[in-house]
């Protein structure tokens, strides 16, 4: 509904990894760079690492496309299963059938035998692991075996293992040091700045078929600290700004409607102990009003906002009034 409501072609803010909304800040660059180069040139183990919500998944997404259409590339995200399921896995994704009494040698070599295959043909082959913070160390293990697959010239699979930072903790551990000294490039993504979140905003608004901004500077500003900087939390925040402010029927997000949709965000409110250990950002900017009903001409003056805001109150203090 607030697609239509803004003119927009579709969701600039959706949860998908659409890499068409990809916006390269300059460790994203830098990272989707840097992989390319790896692949390129053979490298065996790429790793790509960041804490949750930075756009792992997106960047991932991007690179399948740059490397399409020359490279037959797998994508595993069930990450929680042991050695034989993760072959099973790879496998199925590539499109074999696979004895269901199989032990894992008999998988493997199956699948060298593939990767060879493609090797002939002229193609080469890439496994992209995402949440590989999940992988048991066993199966870590298993992946580093598989890139002993090679010619003298060349490798032949590229394996990228992307994942939070507990990925990091594992590779560290003495058990996975001949993985970890295998891993030819680190790339990393952190937050945006408050420009950067603005431009980011901005970009996705416009791939989306915006041709406003719709967000006031100081609701980017707003977005930008409230969000830290992370493009999940950015995605979160102005998709509920852009909803709120439909249902407001106005034309601009102001740093106001984005302060309420991040209230909205508190868990507090729901913990199961009862108690709400912060105050929603606009309850302080609610008009002062006693406990006893407003007469119509207050409520009359009240913004949307501050309407909310003393809903929220009234609210509050029914849940505290004895029974």
């Amino acid at each position: 509904m607030f697609l239509k409501y803004h003119g927009l072609q579709r969701d600039p803010f959706g949860d998908t990894p659409n890499p068409d909304f990809l916006y390269f800040s300059s460790s994203h660059r830098e990272a989707l760079a840097a992989l390319l180069c790896g692949v390129e040139l053979g490298r065996g183990f790429l790793a790509l690492i960041a804490p949750p919500g930075m756009g792992k998944t997106t960047l991932l997404f991007k690179l399948m496309r740059h490397l399409r259409s020359s490279t037959r590339i797998v994508f595993l995200f069930h990450t929680q299963c042991n050695s034989r399921e993760f072959m099973r896995l790879l496998l199925n994704e590539l499109g074999w059938e696979i004895d269901q009494n199989a032990d894992l040698a008999t998988i493997v070599d199956q699948f060298n035998s593939y990767v060879l295959q493609e090797y002939r043909a002229g193609r080469r082959v890439v496994i992209i692991v995402d949440e590989a913070q999940n992988l048991d160390s066993s199966v870590l293990e298993t992946v580093r075996l598989l890139s002993d697959f090679e010619t003298p010239q060349t490798k032949l699979l590229q394996i990228i293992l992307a994942g939070q930072p507990e990925l990091a903790d594992k590779l560290a551990s003495p058990e996975l040091r001949q993985l970890r000294q295998r891993i030819s490039t680190f790339c990393s993504l952190t937050p945006l700045s408050n420009e950067q979140t603005g431009r980011y905003i901005r970009h996705r608004l416009r791939v989306a078929g915006c041709s406003s901004t719709l967000f006031s500077a100081q609701a980017q500003e707003a977005v930008a600290q409230l969000s830290k900087g992370i493009p999940r939390n950015i995605n979160n925040l102005c998709s509920n700004s852009l909803a709120l402010c439909c249902a407001m029927r106005q034309n601009t997000i102001t740093a106001t409607m984005v302060r309420e949709v991040a209230g909205d965000f508190d868990l507090t409110k729901f913990l199961s102990n009862g108690q709400e250990t912060t105050i929603h950002p606009d309850v302080s900017s609610a008009p002062a009003l006693d406990d006893k009903l407003p007469n119509v001409e207050a409520i009359r003056s009240m913004t949307p906002a501050e309407a909310l805001s003393y809903m929220r109150r009234v609210t509050t203090n029914l849940k505290t009034m004895p029974d």
